[in-house]
């Protein structure tokens, strides 16, 4: 029987030209496709099709930023604008304090404040006493003027009598004995040099037996010169510079100690200059490093005896102490690139000390160097 399958159909063998001809159309590169252009901001189609969920919210993210972006920039222009129109100093205080442009006025050393012709407030009305200090005694150095005659006052307005140390100032130390004086209470005056110690073992105990007692120290008195260049900074004046500032804090505190018990408090006064430098002022932030250390490590030696040791580091003051160490151009800005745009007012710093020296108010507190400078960066 015959098959009824179809017979399977057979090809012929390539011929080697055919073969070849079939090789070199395989080899041929396919044309290129150009792919689309793309940028971070704008996505091709393409990725946009493949992006999975995570890439799709980082685009959104940060679509969500650069819109934030433009309403800061936006805000930020116009509260500029406002702050050019408006004051540049802050006043946060209970009355307005002066602002730059300061008295363009340069001062003989040692500096005196009634030379002044804007007179550096220290009487601060609005503090209002309540017996924090009452009974107690305290000596102030450099308390003829600036920080140190402010302190005297408000020490007097809260209780204490005060002997006042001050170096030849005698017209600015009369006015100090008569402002603590009007407060109700007593006001001894000592002049002399601190560098000296035989003055200040002489003179504390002369203060001691006036007071009738020692329960509180203020190392205030300082040096101070701008110097440009270091090269330029001689023996003399660093001899000066060191001896009152840290050298004179050394002396005062040895001839204090013996009179003070169990609840007294030695107050030293540092400087912002401590914390950041300045370049001008090598010697004199020097003796500031070297105060706050000092209150530090006094600190830790006298808390077994019951003494409290602390420091306040002012930022700028309006004192004699800078009209009388720098060119009137430059006084006229003193202050103005604090954090406040301003010098303070020595009645601004004071209370500080006073919080310090009080027993119901920083019986807890001691080693403590308290940053009063208007700001973060003083």
């Amino acid at each position: 029987m015959a098959s009824t399958k179809r017979a399977k159909k057979t090809r012929a063998p390539e011929t080697v030209g055919e073969a070849k001809k079939k090789a070199g159309k395989a080899m041929k590169p396919a044309p290129a496709v150009k792919a689309p252009r793309t940028t971070a901001s704008n996505p091709s189609a393409a990725s946009r099709q493949t992006a999975g969920p995570a890439s799709r919210t980082a685009e959104a993210v940060a679509r969500r930023q650069r819109g934030l972006q433009a309403k800061a920039r936006k805000a930020n222009k116009a509260a500029h604008a406002a702050r050019s129109k408006g004051d540049a100093a802050v006043q946060a205080g209970a009355r307005r304090q002066p602002e730059p442009p300061m008295p363009a006025q340069h001062l003989d050393k040692p500096g005196l404040e009634h030379d002044l012709d804007l007179a550096p407030r220290f009487r601060a009305p609005d503090y209002r006493g309540s017996g924090k200090l009452e009974g107690m005694k305290a000596i102030v150095t450099g308390g003829d003027s600036g920080i140190g005659r402010a302190v005297a006052v408000l020490f007097a307005r809260e209780g204490a009598d005060v002997a006042v140390f001050y170096l030849d100032e005698h017209a600015d130390a009369r006015e100090t004995a008569e402002a603590v004086e009007a407060e109700g209470r007593t006001c001894h005056l000592h002049a002399g040099d601190v560098k000296d110690s035989r003055f200040c073992k002489r003179a504390v105990d002369k203060a001691v037996k006036q007071l009738g007692g020692l329960d509180v120290l203020v190392n205030n008195a300082a040096f101070q010169q701008h110097v440009e260049r270091l090269e330029d900074l001689g023996d003399a004046q660093l001899e000066e510079t060191l001896g009152t500032n840290i050298a004179g804090y050394f002396h005062m505190a040895r001839a204090a100690l013996p009179h003070l018990g169990q609840g007294a408090s030695i107050i030293n006064t540092g400087s912002e200059t401590a914390l950041f430098g300045s370049k001008a002022l090598l010697d004199y932030a020097s003796t500031k490093g070297a105060i706050h250390a000092f209150t530090l490590s006094l600190a830790s030696q006298l808390l077994p005896r019951g003494i409290r040791v602390n420091a306040v580091a002012p930022g700028p003051v309006w004192t004699p102490l800078n009209p009388a160490d720098r060119d009137a151009a430059d006084v006229a800005t003193f202050g103005e690139d604090s954090d406040m745009g301003r010098p303070a007012q020595p009645e601004e710093i004071s209370p500080a000390y006073v919080f310090l020296a009080s027993p119901v108010m920083s019986s807890y507190i001691s080693g403590v160097v308290l940053p009063v400078m208007g700001g973060p960066r003083g």
